[in-house]
């Protein structure tokens, strides 16, 4: 009778998470839908926000002209900094949109909408918000403002980069660190998110693993840059690869409140930097390592 009763339960709870998933991913579904009418009001009556378009296409123009030095790539906004999967996407995008706005826009929009589909895909795979709290992730005026008025880059880097998370929830491993190589061929910034890959890779793969996959993801950025690393090496790395950049104090989202001054200084970014650092070391002992007991941890 005990077991019965326990087979009962227990056939009683997988029912429930079986209709708990069914419920997610019917809302999940209806949310993509509402939100697509949500981008298509948004590019028909918001006016575009004019920032970087322009640089954009000027830089890929330099680049279908046959340009292949760093150096000599610039645009309205001063010199390309972003590495050479830019160029091909945007490149790809031009020819798309013949470098219109309003295209580029309807464009970006059905990234926008990948995007949030592979976020969905993500929540619905981890089980980590309720189906109705999914709602949340389309209500970011920001969000919907890069995609769809701003047209950035961060767009395509943080898509590709969503994707590589959905690989990894599959444990395609090999397919993950391509994505991920894209993504920061996109946009350097995406390195932020490399401490954590590695150490699930330390934690899921073997030595040899580990060193096929960072082969994997390098050869991938030396593929895509060979043309520019052909022409001036120098010039492509220190460019596409700029950890000393100093940023623009009007743009900044996050530091808004910091004095320019301070913001614009080394000391600034150096403790930005070293806070970063810590904090992953302390999350990677306290808490992503905390019950695990292996080589891959401190």
């Amino acid at each position: 009778m005990a077991r019965d009763s326990s087979l009962r339960k227990k056939s009683s709870a997988k029912s429930w998470r079986g209709h708990g998933v069914t419920k997610s991913v019917a809302f999940a579904s209806a949310l993509l839908i509402m939100d697509a009418a949500l981008v298509f009001l948004i590019i028909y009556s918001v006016p575009y926000t004019k920032i970087d378009w322009d640089a954009y296409m000027s830089q890929v123009d330099g680049f279908l002209g046959g340009e292949r030095d760093y150096m000599n790539l610039k645009g309205d906004t001063g010199p390309l900094v972003y590495p050479a999967g830019f160029l091909y996407v945007y490149s790809a995008i031009k020819f798309v949109t013949g470098g219109q706005v309003l295209p580029a826009q309807i464009l970006f929009g059905i990234f926008y909408i990948v995007n949030l589909g592979i976020v969905l895909l993500i929540y619905l795979n981890t089980d980590v918000l309720p189906w109705w709290a999914f709602v949340l992730l389309s209500l970011s005026k920001r969000v919907h403002s890069l995609f769809m008025l701003r047209l950035f880059n961060d767009c395509v880097a943080m898509s590709l980069l969503h994707g590589a998370l959905a690989f990894l929830l599959y444990q395609k491993w090999y397919s993950a660190i391509i994505c991920f190589s894209a993504a920061v061929s996109i946009k350097m910034n995406v390195l932020l998110f490399a401490p954590p890959l590695l150490l699930l890779m330390l934690k899921a793969l073997s030595v040899k693993g580990i060193l096929y996959a960072l082969l994997l993801a390098a050869f991938l950025q030396i593929l895509l840059g060979l043309p520019f690393l052909v022409s001036n090496p120098i010039a492509y790395l220190t460019r596409a690869f700029n950890l000393g950049r100093v940023f623009i104090h009007f743009w900044s989202v996050n530091f808004k409140f910091v004095p320019e001054g301070v913001f614009i200084s080394k000391g600034f970014s150096l403790t930005l930097l070293f806070t970063q650092l810590t904090l992953l070391l302390m999350f990677a002992h306290y808490k992503w390592c905390k019950y695990v007991l292996n080589l891959s941890c401190f």
